[in-house]
C-alpha cells in the first residue's frame, strides 16, 4: 500500500509528464556532428582525406545547467561532454577491409555488421542512442521526447571499453571493443553513406555465426540465438546449458551493474559431445553497464523500489539484487533452478581471485586518457569495493531466484519424481522416459524455497509425488498439452497434499 508521501510523489511526477507533453521538442536536439573542430570537419567532407584521428565528443547534446542537474542529476554528463581523441576509421585497410553485410540493431541504435578480409565478422554499432524512437510519433513533437532523449545520458559511452578486460580476466567471452569515428560522406560505405557516415562508433567482433568460433569457442559447432536456443533446449532430452558458465556471466553483469540482460542480450556457442549438445552463453551489447541514474530529485524518485526499481544506479555496494533481476527473470528463471548456493560460493570466490586489483585497474585505464583523469580513481574504487562483496551479492541471487523455482520438462516424455524427504528437504528429479537419463536433480530446502513449479510441454509425462512430512513446500504442477498422469501419494500434515495441479488460466491466477 503507497503512503501519502508515495502518493503526492506520484502525483508530482504525473503533473511534470503532463507539463511536457504541452511544449514543442527542440528541433535539433543531437548535434551536427560529433567532432569538436569546426575546421577539422570541413576538411574531413573534402576528398580525398589525410586526416587520420579527430577529437570529438560522444554527446555534447547532453550538457544540462545547473537547475536541470538538480532535478535530473549529473549522470555520466561528463564522460558524454568531455572531448576524446579516436582514430577515423580506414575502411579499405582495417582487419583486411570491411563491407556491410547488413543493417541491424535495435531502435536506438545503428548496428552495421560488416564482413572482413581477415574471415571474421564484427559490429560496428553507435555509442549514441535514439531513445525517442519508442514514442508514438505525435509524443516524439513534445517536450517528452526531449526528456526521453536525454536519459541516455544515464549510460556511461565508453563501459565496454573498461568491461570486455574484466569479462576476458573472468573467461566470459567477450569482444574487444575499439573507439571508431566514420567520416562525412564516406563512399565506401555504398548505398549506406548517408545512415552510417560522420558518427561515432564502437567496432568490435561479432559472435553470430560460425565466424565468431575463435579462441575458447574455437571448437564450438556454431553461435545461434536465444530464440533457437531455448528452442531446441525444450524440444530435445539431449539439448542442455551450461548453467555454471551463464551463472558466473551474470555475476559478471552484478558486478558491473548490468540491469539490462533480457534474452536478446545474448548468444549461444554450440558445442556437440557424445550425442550431446551443450550451450556456452555469449554476452552482448554492455550499454548499461556503470548505469547512473538516482542522483537527481525526480530521477531519485523514479527509481524508488515502488516506481522504477529496474533504475538501479550503480555505486561502490550492492543495494538491490532484485533490482539488476528484473529484466533477466525470463532466462535466469528457465535456466539456473538446478544452481546450488554452494555452487554460486564457489564461482563468487573464483571470480574474485580473476578479477585482481591489477585487472581492475588496467581495465579502467581503457577508458580515453581525458575522461580516465576525471573519474578512474573512482570507477577503481567502486568496482575493488564491488568485486571484495561479490559472495554475498551471489548469496542474495541465489536467495531471489531459491524462492520460486521452475523446473521444466521438454516436447518429449518425462517422469517427474518429487520426494518429501523430511520436513526441510524436498528432493525433485526429472527423467527421459525413453531411456530413464536424469536430466534434472536438485534437493530444496524449506528455508529457502516456497514453491516448485514442474512445467511439463507436450510430451505424455508422468508426475510421481511421495513423502509424508509435518511441513513441506507447495508443488505445483503445469500439466502441458501431452496426456500426462499425476500419481500424488504425498501427504503434509494439515494441508493434505499440498499440491496445486493447474489445469487453466483461472487456477494460474489464483496461485
Amino acid at each position: 500500500m503507497y503512503t501519502l508521501r508515495h502518493l503526492l510523489f506520484k502525483g508530482i511526477g504525473l503533473l511534470y509528464l503532463l507539463l511536457l507533453t504541452l511544449g514543442c521538442a527542440r528541433k535539433s536536439f543531437y548535434n551536427e556532428t560529433p567532432v569538436t573542430d569546426p575546421v577539422t570537419y570541413k576538411q574531413l567532407k573534402q576528398t580525398p582525406v589525410t586526416i587520420d584521428s579527430v577529437t570529438v565528443q560522444a554527446g555534447a547534446h547532453y550538457k544540462r545547467g545547473p537547475i536541470y542537474r538538480f532535478f535530473w542529476g549529473r549522470r555520466h554528463r561528463d564522460a558524454w561532454t568531455t572531448p576524446i581523441h579516436v582514430p577515423v576509421l580506414d575502411l579499405d585497410t582495417t582487419h583486411g577491409g570491411l563491407t556491410v553485410e547488413k543493417i541491424g540493431g535495435g531502435m536506438q541504435t545503428i548496428n552495421a555488421t560488416m564482413g572482413a578480409g581477415n574471415g571474421l565478422v564484427y559490429s560496428l554499432r553507435t555509442v549514441d542512442k535514439r531513445p525517442e524512437i519508442k514514442l508514438p510519433a505525435l509524443a516524439r513533437k513534445t517536450l517528452l521526447a526531449d526528456l526521453v532523449r536525454d536519459q541516455t545520458s544515464a549510460l556511461h559511452p565508453y563501459a565496454p571499453l573498461v568491461v570486455a578486460p574484466l569479462a576476458k580476466a573472468a573467461n566470459v567471452p567477450t569482444p574487444t571493443p575499439w573507439l571508431v569515428y566514420i567520416k562525412p560522406n564516406e563512399e565506401q560505405l555504398g548505398k549506406h553513406k548517408e545512415l552510417l557516415s560522420d558518427r561515432l562508433y564502437m567496432l568490435e567482433e561479432k559472435f553470430t555465426d560460425e565466424r565468431g568460433l575463435i579462441g575458447d569457442l574455437s571448437e564450438g559447432h556454431d553461435i545461434i540465438s536465444t530464440k533457437k536456443m531455448l528452442t531446441n533446449r525444450f524440444t530435445h532430452h539431449n539439448h542442455f546449458i551450461d548453467k555454471t558458465a551463464y551463472s558466473k556471466a551474470r555475476l559478471l553483469d552484478l558486478l558491473i551493474g548490468d540491469r539490462d540482460r533480457h534474452e536478446g542480450q545474448w548468444n549461444w556457442a554450440v558445442f556437440k559431445t557424445s550425442g550431446h549438445y551443450l550451450y556456452y552463453p555469449i554476452p552482448k551489447d554492455r550499454d548499461n553497464a556503470f548505469f547512473r541514474f538516482d542522483d537527481g530529485l525526480l530521477s531519485w524518485l523514479l527509481s524508488r523500489k515502488w516506481a522504477n526499481r529496474k533504475f538501479k544506479t550503480f555505486d561502490e555496494d550492492f543495494t538491490d539484487i532484485k533490482a539488476l533481476m528484473i529484466k533477466s527473470e525470463f532466462l535466469d528463471t528457465r535456466i539456473l533452478a538446478g544452481v546450488t548456493a554452494q555452487q554460486y560460493d564457489s564461482i563468487a570466490q573464483l571470480m574474485q581471485k580473476e578479477i585482481s586489483d591489477e585487472v581492475i585497474q588496467q581495465a579502467v585505464q581503457k577508458l580515453p586518457p581525458t575522461l580516465y583523469a576525471q573519474q578512474g580513481e573512482r570507477l577503481e574504487n567502486d568496482l575493488r569495493s564491488r568485486r571484495n562483496e561479490l559472495h554475498k551479492a551471489a548469496r542474495k541471487f541465489y536467495e531471489v531466484l531459491a524462492k520460486k523455482p521452475l523446473i521444466i520438462g521438454t516436447d518429449k516424455e518425462e517422469i517427474f519424481e518429487v520426494k518429501r524427504l523430511n520436513d526441510n528437504y524436498t528432493e525433485v528429479t526429472v527423467r527421459s522416459a525413453t531411456d530413464g537419463n536424469v536430466t534434472f536433480r536438485r534437493t530444496f530446502y524449506r528455508g529457502e524455497t516456497h514453491e516448485i513449479t514442474l512445467h511439463g510441454l507436450c510430451g505424455n509425462d508422468v508426475f510421481n509425488i511421495s513423502g509424508q512430512v509435518k511441513k513441506g513446500l507447495k508443488v505445483i504442477i503445469m500439466p502441458g498439452l501431452g496426456e500426462n498422469k499425476i500419481e500424488d501419494n504425498s501427504l503434509v500434515r494439515g494441508q493434505k497434499r499440498n499440491t496445486v495441479v493447474v489445469t487453466s488460466v483461472k487456477t494460474l491466477n489464483k496461485l
